[in-house]
């Protein structure tokens, strides 16, 4: 993987996201020549940046739904592979603004899948999407790439009908151009360090810790398949690879989650967090906003075709999140170096070579 990256010439959409900085920092590290397409960020708070990755990135800030901006940045950059990981990421955000959540979660992919097509430097498409476009049956049963797609709330049915139209046009205009794979990559509820995304439950419980408040938590039971950051985006940069080289072979959707087995409830992870803190109380607020109380996502595809699979088990994950912020916070690191330093643990954890 190291030696496939280097100068090579990647686009990032949401490249000033969480998932985006974290993609960003790991692709400079291997050497490839990073591009990024950024919205509005807080400079002050935002990870790309506490990073510096401003400085090693060339980075545009727009809206993913001016086209006409979009599409002079691909031609510009001609990049040969791109990340598409500009959303509105929050299903909570989605009820209070559902036209703005279809809007960038649809017609932003639409607008970036257009462009291109007509792009020949193009090999290796992956959009990244959600665990959450399955329809919701509240098992614990993991969802295979081939189960019905769905979505109760606004978020959820954004990113489902962005699945149809991924495959739409993967059937349509990118089948017969058997040298660009396309895919889309579903993953589970990411946490590590450096998120400080509201109504999210690892930044949410790192704010009442700071302030020495008690850490409210408004579905205690509901079971989440959560990972580290990097290990869906080990499973992007893996299929990226893959489907640059066979595309015929690797293109469609693929599952990123966690082990067989590994549902974690909500209230086991702040404890976890609370353990590895050191201090910490939490009670019980709940809301009615609907959201499903088991999701897991079955990973057998990714595991037997892209020899992909987690490192780490989700105590495992959750100590390597608190420690970025205890480092970074407390011990008062440098987020940039406290970053690289994990990224480079996880290659040795994940035998990446």
């Amino acid at each position: 993987m190291k030696k496939f990256y280097k100068n090579k010439k990647i686009l990032i959409t949401g490249a000033t996201g969480f998932k985006g900085a974290w993609l960003s920092q790991w692709l400079v590290y291997l050497g490839a020549k990073v591009y990024g397409l950024g919205y509005n960020p807080n400079q002050n708070k935002n990870l790309f940046y506490k990073l510096n990755l401003h400085k090693k990135v060339k980075i545009d800030l727009f809206d993913i739904r001016e086209h006409k901006k979009l599409k002079k940045l691909i031609e510009k950059v001609q990049p040969s592979i791109i990340f598409h990981l500009a959303a509105q990421p929050l299903i909570y955000e989605s009820y209070k603004r559902p036209l703005l959540t279809f809007d960038v979660n649809y017609r932003g992919t639409l607008n970036l899948l257009d462009i291109s097509r007509k792009i020949n430097s193009i090999k290796s498409i992956v959009i990244v999407t959600s665990d959450k476009c399955y329809e919701s049956n509240n098992s614990s049963k993991g969802f295979k790439e081939t189960d019905l797609l769905g979505g109760v709330d606004p978020y959820s049915a954004s990113k489902s009908s962005t699945e149809l139209m991924v495959r739409a046009y993967r059937e349509t205009f990118f089948k017969n151009k058997k040298k660009v794979g396309l895919s889309s990559a579903r993953a589970g509820n990411v946490i590590g360090g450096g998120d400080w995304s509201p109504n999210r439950l690892i930044p949410d419980c790192i704010r009442s810790l700071l302030k020495n408040k008690i850490i409210e938590i408004r579905n205690p039971n509901f079971n989440r398949p959560w990972q580290h950051v990097l290990e869906p985006l080990k499973g992007y940069l893996m299929l990226a690879e893959k489907q640059f080289k066979n595309p015929k072979k690797y293109s469609g959707a693929w599952n990123f989650g966690t082990r067989p087995n590994s549902l974690t409830s909500v209230k086991s992870i702040v404890n976890f967090i609370i353990k590895f803190w050191g201090k910490g109380r939490l009670k019980i607020k709940r809301n009615k906003l609907y959201e499903q109380e088991n999701l897991q996502l079955n990973i057998n595809k990714a595991i037997k075709y892209l020899k992909w699979h987690p490192t780490y088990n989700i105590k495992e994950s959750v100590r390597f999140t608190t420690e970025w912020y205890l480092k970074v916070l407390e011990q008062k690191k440098k987020s940039s170096s406290v970053t690289l330093n994990q990224i480079i643990q996880y290659e040795k954890d994940s035998k990446i070579s």
